[in-house]
């Protein structure tokens, strides 16, 4: 790798991961598209071109994971960094991500890539299975950020992509921004 610092120019690959029906497509949409799709369809995969704080992003959104489609190879491919997703309202989800965590890392051949941890569906408090401590807990573990959303609302939506985002040019060397900590958005 040369000394000069990652161009914010290229296009970065983003690739949202997660358990089926977790909300990964209604995410998306109401990042790239700031709105919320209200219908549930299973999505064979998509792709989105959007800007993330001046760098071209290509957003892939994935088909949902079960215990018997996890992480497909393909996802390994040219892809930057993830953004992998739960509901906190299905425990199952949350658990899986670890496996598919697992999976990305492998693929990768590395533990340092970039990733957010993403607890969609916080308007549904009421039914809530997975606390933000429970979620904060695992981002740590895996030194990546933590951040809480709800598709429906657009709280939080906009924060995560751009934390992924972040991590990528971290990663590459560039772009260092204003440390903030650590925070849950909800």
């Amino acid at each position: 790798m040369s000394g000069s610092p990652p161009s914010p120019t290229r296009n970065r690959k983003l690739c949202v991961v997660g358990f089926r029906a977790v909300g990964k497509s209604a995410v998306t949409f109401q990042f790239c598209e700031d709105r919320f799709v209200d219908t549930y369809s299973p999505t064979i995969e998509t792709s989105f071109r959007k800007s993330v704080k001046n760098v071209p992003v290509e957003i892939v959104d994935t088909a949902g994971m079960d215990e018997y489609s996890l992480f497909q190879p393909q996802h390994a491919i040219g892809v930057d960094g993830y953004i992998l997703v739960y509901a906190v309202t299905a425990r199952s989800s949350f658990e899986i991500l670890k496996t598919i965590n697992d999976k990305i890392l492998n693929a990768h051949g590395s533990d340092k890539v970039p990733r957010v941890l993403v607890g969609n569906k916080t308007d549904l408090e009421v039914e809530r299975q997975v606390s933000s401590a429970e979620g904060n807990a695992l981002a740590s573990e895996w030194g990546a950020p933590f951040i809480e959303c709800s598709a429906r609302t657009g709280k939080g939506v906009q924060e995560a992509f751009e934390a992924c985002v972040a991590e990528i040019m971290r990663k590459e060397g560039g772009w260092e921004e204003k440390k903030k900590g650590r925070c849950v958005v909800m």
